[in-house]
């Protein structure tokens, strides 16, 4: 699969958090989070592993009651199950990764 960048397909997961699968295949999904300063994520988990990257701005991410402080260039990944929350900081801009595919994230009409 080949995808090429336009700037459709951005879903509201919650208030003030946007998501876009990028591309995807048997066994990964690729997802663009655009996430606004003051936006909230709940601590949730599910069990996809998650290995994230951020490529723009600063948050504060809580893995399995351990927070950390992120800012442009750090990475992550949260292990399936793993409790998970974030405090967006500044407007920021991450891309993950969810293993196994994670098929509510597939688009309309996807697999």
């Amino acid at each position: 699969m080949f995808c090429k960048a336009h700037s459709k397909g951005y879903r509201e997961v919650i208030s003030g958090i946007r998501a876009k699968t990028l591309v995807y295949g048997e066994n990964t999904l690729v997802a663009e989070f655009r996430m606004e300063a003051g936006s909230i994520l709940p601590e949730h988990s599910h069990f996809h592993e998650q290995t994230g990257y951020l490529v723009e701005g600063k948050m504060h991410l809580t893995i399995d009651g351990q927070t950390f402080e992120v800012e442009r260039g750090d990475c992550w990944c949260i292990n399936g199950g793993s409790g998970h929350s974030a405090e967006i900081l500044e407007y920021s801009v991450a891309v993950e990764v969810f293993s196994p595919l994670r098929e509510d994230y597939l688009p309309e009409g996807g697999k």
